[in-house]
């Protein structure tokens, strides 16, 4: 799916909040229809740089680029979806699914908007549930619901801020195989952030593992790997898990002796 140039670039970024030093001089970039995952312990800066993509923030020194333009030039492009799905919880499913367009642009066209948003979900596999209340449904059905109010508004690019990890192990091992099953079908770019090395190697096409603060790319790996992706029958995939690991390992807090 990837392959074009990028779309999202980063480009010696700077961020401080409230005196912390985010990032002194973060780069990396992102290709047109790429699932690139961003890693990292916690506290490094993930969530902030999808933040920063979809102007929630803005740098202090360097560019940010979204789509060749600045992220409050490109909104547009980009969909959230968070790690709680965020629904409303008097909306149905569908209803759920219309809101974002509905805020963006407006309640015209309100009759093909709402067979586009049916189709949606049905992409996610809640055809049969439209008209059930958030409260009606599974963890796992309110992220698919998020998913596809996300992709209504019809993107170009699509930041998921560790959306799975609430889940239980086999929703979770479920939904990553949908996610990237959508993204095959939507041709959609992905910025996925994850604190999981296996998540990672399961979904990307690349990575960036994120070192402390202030944050900088302390890896970046291309997984050439077909997919669906076993990390423990895989070799190489092992090979990429240990060294990811390990550099994981480096970044604790060492313990002086007493």
């Amino acid at each position: 799916m990837s392959g074009g140039g990028p779309i999202i670039d980063f480009r010696d970024v700077a961020l401080r909040l409230g005196g912390d030093r985010i990032y002194d001089s973060l780069s990396f970039s992102v290709r047109a229809g790429e699932f690139f995952c961003i890693l990292g312990p916690s506290g490094c800066g993930k969530s902030t740089s999808l933040r920063l993509i979809g102007d929630l923030l803005s740098a202090n020194a360097g560019t940010v680029t979204v789509n060749g333009r600045t992220p409050s030039e490109a909104w547009q492009d980009v969909a959230f979806v968070f790690q709680s799905p965020r629904l409303v919880p008097w909306r149905s499913a569908l209803g759920n699914v219309l809101l974002g367009a509905d805020l963006r642009l407006g309640r015209r066209d309100r009759k093909a908007r709402e067979s586009r948003a049916r189709e949606l979900l049905a992409l996610v596999g809640l055809a049969r549930d439209a008209e059930k209340m958030p409260l009606m449904l599974s963890g796992g059905e309110r992220q698919r619901v998020a998913i596809a109010r996300a992709l209504m508004v019809d993107p170009k690019i699509i930041l998921m801020d560790e959306p799975f990890s609430a889940l239980d192990p086999n929703t979770r091992a479920r939904l990553r195989h949908e996610i990237v099953e959508l993204w095959r079908a939507t041709g959609k770019t992905i910025v996925f952030v994850t604190h999981d090395i296996d998540e990672a190697l399961v979904l990307a096409d690349r990575l960036v593992l994120l070192s402390n603060k202030p944050t900088r790319v302390l890896e970046e790996v291309t997984i050439a790997s077909p997919r669906p992706r076993d990390v423990a029958a895989s070799p190489e995939l092992s090979r990429m898990r240990e060294r990811l690991v390990t550099l994981f390992r480096s970044l604790e807090p060492s313990s002086e002796a007493a």
